[in-house]
C-alpha cells in the first residue's frame, strides 16, 4: 500500500515544491482573509475580499479600498 498524503488546510493544493515555511505563510494569511470581516461603514455589517486590497460592504454595497489581507490588524 501507498502512503497517505495529508491535506495540509489551504495549502494542501500545492505540490511538493513549495517549501514547507511557505506553506505555513500561506495558511496563516488565507485562515484570517477568509473570515468574515467587520465594516468600517456599517457596524453591524460584515465586508467581503474581493480582490487584493478591494473590499465590498455586504450592507451597503460600498466598495472600498483597504489593507490587502485583512481589516483588522493580526497578531
Amino acid at each position: 500500500m501507498g502512503a497517505k498524503k495529508k491535506k495540509i488546510k489551504a495549502a494542501g493544493r500545492f505540490k511538493s515544491g513549495i517549501g514547507v515555511r511557505a506553506r505555513k505563510k500561506f495558511n496563516k494569511i488565507e485562515a484570517v482573509q477568509r473570515v468574515k470581516q467587520k465594516s468600517p461603514f456599517y457596524e453591524k455589517s460584515t465586508a467581503k475580499r474581493i480582490a487584493v486590497g478591494i473590499w465590498i460592504d455586504k450592507k451597503t454595497g460600498k466598495k472600498f479600498a483597504g489593507p490587502a489581507y485583512s481589516l483588522q490588524e493580526v497578531k
